[in-house]
């Protein structure tokens, strides 16, 4: 019995790390589409200022847009690849059991700070909702979609990091 239970459990892990890799590539192709949008949001309101002598004022909260899509949905894919910013010197050196008890916390700790800008970005999307942004035709509260939707996958990434351990991760070495 105990071994058809961990045939069940392996292709379930299998499935949500397959939907995950669909997901983690979007956000680094949406990221990607917002750096882009952002170089050429820039480009065209340099043109407009210096050339046209008519600066669009929808350049600058459409930038800023971009830009923090950007930066939550990289921050997020880090997360999920182990390309994020870290001081591993003590996880490099500590012996396999204390390793692995060290990244599960800092994986929890990861997944603690996304939920709470996911929360956090929550409630100021739905707080700013009903304003306009100065010069440009969208709410205020699509500026902090980024950070609800950004902070909502590193929770997600951090916990499978804790949850779904990479194969080659043997938390129960020594």
């Amino acid at each position: 019995m105990a071994a058809n239970q961990q045939t069940k459990i392996v292709p379930v892990t299998a499935r949500v790390a397959s939907v995950l890799d669909r997901i983690d590539r979007a956000a680094l192709v949406v990221a990607c589409f917002g750096i882009g949008g952002m170089a050429l949001v820039q480009g065209w309101q340099v043109f407009a200022r210096y050339v046209l002598n008519d600066s669009p004022s929808w350049t600058e909260p459409l930038a800023l847009l971009c830009m923090s899509t950007t930066m939550m949905l990289g921050a997020a894919c880090g997360v999920r690849s182990n390309r994020h910013f870290g001081f591993f010197i003590l996880v490099e050196t500590a012996k396999p059991k204390v390793r692995s008890a060290l990244l599960a916390m800092t994986s929890l700790v990861a997944a603690g700070i996304g939920l709470m800008m996911a929360i956090w970005g929550a409630k100021m999307v739905s707080d700013a909702w009903d304003y306009p942004i100065a010069g440009a035709p969208f709410p205020q509260g699509v500026a902090y979609l980024p950070l609800c939707i950004g902070g909502l996958l590193i929770a997600i990434f951090a916990l499978e990091k804790v949850l779904i351990p990479p194969p080659h991760q043997d938390p129960t070495a020594e």
